[in-house]
């Protein structure tokens, strides 16, 4: 049976065929060359949703007839057509760097992609890190592709009740509404997976969305041949319960595996963003097991050299875990999914894979299942090393196999057309195309009153925005039209305005502002040096706290009447209000508990508006901090959940803004009102930070670090003899390694060295597929310290057993340095691929 495309595209006259070319191509997201089409197409529907394929859809014929008469119309059409398709023809960045690709693919899975408004597919950073990933390589022409999930309702739409309480709403996202079409396959009929699922098929839909040279893959279930229950799998991201969630999962990642090998796609790169798409890795084990007839450990060992962890987690608690009994349903269940028996799979998630009392744990799946790992900011990585390190017994913190690359943002995505224009006038229109090493010199040219004109304008356009978000928010909740009025003059353009918008949730502690409401009226409503909030943010529907927290934030603004156009909480916070948040707002605040912010991105986004950073030492801002560019929150240490300290740095919140911030903004103005020193400081911002934090920073550390070392890792795995004897190395460590030890240790000094002697006694093991090391830990945070001991003679009355020695210089103290004992193969990544170590006593 085929079921047929759900819309038809608009039958459009020939001359306007284009017309069809840009709507469907997300490129106009942050290409904005040929917004002038739409707005003369539709200018209403254009201002409310930026969505040119909705307006295309929603053309009459009569239009599309005019149109098509109107050869100034056409001209542009013709003009914005050919430069979109010379852009998308031109060798990039990747192209001159690389001009033999080291890859041919990556795949880039992720539970949610945020691309515009007009893709509700998502709900936070992790969903907007992955749409200005897609972008980046679009722009810099990356072999890269998208595997995600088409969701019915995405995440919830917020509303706020007459009372400040929030009130989430799920309405359908329209497929025949959003830029996707059906992927069709060679007979032109919709491509459609089935999913094996527990005594059922599940059907999958495959969509694409067009990213400029980047495609996305969308799978969804609601197709009318599966069961209600079933056609709901992808209808709430992050909605329903653990069954759900797990259901989301196998769909995400076997399916789309499935898709891209009903493609004919081979990706050398498994990026998993997050361990909701860890069962790729058992779907392409499973693949790799049929096309080359070998067993499960060997597949595993060839195909996880291209699979890449990125976490996003900095608390343990934020890994999905799933019961012994719920992951017995769906691979038992379904093992033509999975290929492999449910212990087998069972032991990957778990921490002791012997342990059948412990729960499924994804993380630890994308871990063993993968060789490269990486956190989100130096912080972070650090962090993560401290989570994994329980699946690395004996192993030191510092050597966990967690690295980092820092998250950056698309800059094109979000700056303002001002902006644009002023980063063009003195970097180039291709600024973003590069290497970006001329960016922070070029930029540091900028005159004083440019940068304020910025600012400026910026300030105007946002408090726009958001006086019309307040009426319509006051109309919705049938507010006295005394209020609607006021709300049409809130706001002063000539105000300090900061800007406050994340998830509300506990750790992100967005009501610290509020720890003394007194004082924060003060700060807003001092009559000579006034500041204005910008507030949004939604808290998660079955988190109470977070919903408090919003509530208390309304609760404020009607305790202090005075306050309304001084304070304006924005609901429904989405990617269209942090576009306008984050290019007007003077200064952005964040306030998580340090180190729960793996890394943050919505500050990055302000950099290239002019926006300026008072942050916790925490995430990027870590790491981007110095009082050149900004302000920061705490003492770089960790906390916990200390209620005491909150208060600390609440205080010290309130000192910075009343004692530099505001001072800094509304003092030190020449002739023209232009204030010096916070000019200076956004400039030091923009010109050092913007580059540091693009994603086309990001793209190129994950090319050159991660890609290409893990596609070079996969060649060399691609013959089987190779794959048998890293396999059979892993074997003889695990059935040897109790029975390896040392003798006693010889240490003698000279004026030049320590020189160390250690026998070590191998049991059957051949001495090539160790290492033994002396190691020593780094001082004032250094990295350790570590020299490969040299095999010497063979012990006489001992099987297999050798001295090792080393000399180290007398500058290192020699009470400091440990013998340990390690699995070593080349090529081979220890200990991802073999976590045995044994230490000295």
């Amino acid at each position: 049976m085929t079921i047929a495309p759900c819309y038809l595209l608009p039958q459009l006259p020939e001359s306007l065929a284009g017309l069809a070319e840009l709507a469907l191509d997300l490129r106009w997201s942050w290409s904005h060359v040929s917004d002038t089409l739409w707005q003369h197409i539709a200018p209403k529907l254009w201002e409310q949703t930026h969505n040119p394929w909705l307006i295309l859809q929603n053309a009459g014929g009569e239009t599309l007839q005019q149109l098509a008469q109107d050869k100034d119309f056409i001209a542009k059409l013709d003009a914005f057509v050919a430069e979109h398709r010379s852009r998308l023809a031109q060798t990039c960045w990747f192209g001159k760097t690389y001009p033999h690709p080291p890859f041919r693919q990556v795949a880039y899975f992720s539970m949610e992609f945020g691309l515009s408004e007009s893709l509700p597919i998502y709900s936070g950073g992790l969903g907007i890190l992955a749409g200005d990933c897609l972008k980046t390589a679009s722009d810099l022409g990356v072999p890269l592709l998208g595997i995600g999930l088409l969701w019915q309702q995405g995440y919830f739409r917020q509303s706020l009740d007459e009372c400040g309480r929030q009130i989430e709403l799920y309405p359908y996202n329209d497929p025949t509404q959003m830029p996707v079409t059906p992927v069709r396959d060679a007979a032109g009929e919709w491509l459609r997976l089935e999913m094996p699922f527990p005594g059922r098929s599940v059907i999958l839909r495959a969509w694409q969305a067009q990213v400029g040279r980047v495609t996305l893959y969308l799978l969804d279930s609601n197709d009318p041949l599966n069961t209600p229950a079933d056609r709901g799998i992808t209808a709430e991201l992050y909605g329903g319960g653990p069954e759900t969630r797990l259901q989301q999962e196998i769909c995400l990642g076997v399916g789309g595996w499935m898709l891209l090998r009903r493609l004919g796609i081979q990706p050398d790169i498994c990026h998993l963003n997050e361990g909701h798409a860890a069962f790729a890795i058992l779907a392409r084990a499973y693949s790799h097991m049929r096309d080359h007839g070998t067993d499960f450990p060997c597949a595993l060992t060839a195909t996880r050299a291209g699979n890449i962890f990125t976490t996003h987690t900095p608390v343990s608690a934020g890994f999905d875990r799933f019961t012994q009994e719920l992951m017995t349903r769906y691979v038992a269940g379904a093992s033509e999914a999975f290929g492999i028996d449910i212990e087998t799979v069972l032991a990957l998630g778990r921490e002791h894979p012997e342990d059948r009392r412990e729960p499924f744990n994804m993380a630890w799946l994308a871990i063993r299942g993968s060789l490269t790992v990486n956190g989100v900011s130096r912080l972070h990585g650090a962090v993560s090393r401290r989570l994994f390190q329980p699946l690395f017994p004996r192993w030191p913190e510092d050597e966990v196999p967690v690295t980092h690359v820092t998250n950056g943002v698309h800059m094109p995505s979000w700056d303002s057309a001002e902006a644009d224009a002023l980063w063009t006038t003195y970097c180039g229109k291709s600024r973003w195309l590069g290497d970006l090493k001329d960016i922070e010199t070029d930029f540091r040219k900028t005159a004083d009153a440019d940068i304020w004109h910025l600012r400026s304008v910026a300030r105007q356009e946002v408090i726009q925005f958001a006086r019309q978000r307040l009426q319509q928010q006051l109309a919705a909740t049938y507010a006295p039209e005394r209020e609607c009025e006021q709300a049409k003059t809130a706001l002063d353009p000539n105000t300090l305005t900061i800007g406050f918008a994340r998830r509300f949730a506990a750790y992100k502690r967005p009501n610290m502002l509020l720890s003394d409401p007194d004082r924060l009226y003060r700060l807003l409503n001092n009559p000579h040096y006034p500041v204005q909030l910008l507030i949004a943010g939604k808290a998660h529907p079955q988190d109470g706290a977070g919903k408090a927290m919003i509530q208390q934030w309304t609760q404020f603004i009607h305790h202090y009447p005075d306050l309304a156009g001084r304070v304006v909480f924005i609901t429904d916070y989405d990617m269209l209000v942090a576009e306008h948040l984050v290019q007007g707002v003077d200064l952005w605040i964040n306030t998580p508990r340090r180190p729960w912010e793996a890394s943050g991105t919505s500050g990055m986004k302000v950099l290239v508006n002019g926006g300026l950073n008072l942050s916790e030492l925490d995430g990027w801002w870590a790491e981007a901090y110095c009082p050149e560019v900004g302000w920061a929150l705490g003492d770089g240490q960790e906390h916990d959940t200390d209620l005491a300290w909150d208060q600390q740095e609440a205080q010290q919140l309130y000192r910075l803004l009343e004692d530099e911030v505001v001072p800094l903004f509304y003092h030190q103005r020449d002739a023209n009102g232009c204030p010096c020193g916070w000019v200076d400081k956004i400039r030091e911002s923009m010109s050092r930070l913007t580059p540091q934090f693009s994603s086309n920073r990001m793209l190129q550390e994950y090319v050159s670090t991660l890609y290409v070392p893990a596609a070079q890792l996969l060649a060399a795995r691609s013959e089987r003899a190779t794959v048998d004897g890293i396999c059979r190395w892993q074997h003889e460590i695990r059935q040897h390694w109790q029975s390896v030890h040392f003798g006693e240790l010889n240490v003698q000094s000279d004026t030049d060295a320590h020189h160390f002697q250690v026998p070590v006694y191998l049991d059957d093991l051949d001495p090539d597929a160790v290492a033994v090391q002396l190691f020593a830990n780094g001082e004032g945070g250094q990295c350790p310290v570590l020299y490969t001991m040299t095999r010497g003679e063979a012990l006489s009355g001992a099987i297999n057993s050798h001295n090792y020695h080393c000399a180290v210089p007398t500058r290192h103290p020699v009470e400091g340095f440990t013998p340990r004992i390690i699995p070593y193969r080349e090529g081979c990544l220890v200990p991802l691929e073999s976590t045995e170590i044994l230490w000295y006593r």
